[in-house]
């Protein structure tokens, strides 16, 4: 049976039981709205490790002042069911005055590689992803924390967090998951109108047909980007934030594809500001 556990100091006696038991402990931070793509994580846990932590926190330091922190989607009680048919071991529901209280001043810089992408685009997001991060951490003590590609931005910020500050945590990266259609799925894809839902296929169209161009042998990423962004200024309500060919881990822009290369998109439709990504593997 799930339990449920909103005390910073009950959740570190749980985990420290759990580890003086020998058992390895998943663990997947999320802010909720739950679909699919964070079950593929919470799966992942559930198969690869002994007991599993889910938890929703809607990290306010990562969110910028005009941003949808005060709409972001909240669906507690649908979570806790789809979480219970799971057969996660523990919800964990910090509170904002236990994880930020008074006086709170100490926040985790990575430099570098947050420079590009949504980094640039959102500053101080990442500041507020990599502080919210290591503090769950420290909380829950996992062994193995799941974070998916579709972030794959953050997810190579949180594992250079870990390589850094020598971090005895292991990060499992898991694919993105997709309508059938091909739309990433994302909680804001709840803001999104049946038009905006329409334009937003752009995203996987564009990268899809990108990959399909570089396979046939284009290697100018100057092309590869108007190409894409064509694809996606055609359709209605689309605005472009970034687009993206660069190298997957450091994330500087390349003129040239020569070898692994990562294509990244954000775009804003509407309310809602959408991502997408595609690794490009040169033969």
């Amino acid at each position: 049976m799930m339990e449920t556990i909103t005390s910073v100091e009950e959740m570190k006696v749980w985990s420290r039981r759990i580890c003086g038991d020998d058992k390895v402990i998943g663990f997947v931070p999320t802010m909720g709205c739950l679909h699919e793509g964070h079950l593929s994580l919470v799966n992942a846990s559930l198969s690869e490790c002994d007991s599993t932590v889910v938890s929703i926190f809607v990290n306010p330091a990562q969110f910028g002042p005009d941003e949808d922190l005060e709409s972001y989607p909240r669906t507690l009680e649908a979570d806790k069911e789809i979480l219970r048919s799971t057969g996660v071991d523990v919800l964990f529901l910090p509170a904002k005055e236990d994880l930020y209280p008074d006086g709170f001043q100490s926040f985790v810089e990575i430099e570098g590689k947050t420079n590009y992408l949504c980094g640039k685009s959102r500053p101080g997001f990442f500041r507020g992803v990599a502080t919210i991060v290591l503090k769950l951490f420290n909380i829950v003590n996992p062994h193995t924390a799941f974070f998916g590609e579709k972030d794959w931005q953050q997810l190579e910020v949180i594992r250079t967090l870990v390589r850094d500050l020598n971090l005895d945590i292991k990060i499992a990266g898991q694919p993105i998951v997709r309508e059938n259609d091909g739309l990433a799925m994302s909680s804001r894809n709840r803001y999104l109108s049946e038009e905006g839902r329409l334009s937003a296929l752009s995203l996987s169209q564009a990268l899809k047909t990108a990959q399909s161009r570089i396979e046939q042998g284009e290697r100018s990423t100057e092309i590869i980007r108007n190409e894409i962004r064509q694809m996606i200024e055609q359709k209605n309500g689309t605005e472009v934030d970034y687009i993206s060919v660069c190298d997957p881990e450091d994330f500087s822009e390349s003129e040239e594809i020569r070898s692994r290369t990562l294509i990244a998109l954000a775009v804003r439709i509407g309310k809602a500001r959408l991502i997408d990504n595609r690794i490009i593997e040169r033969a």
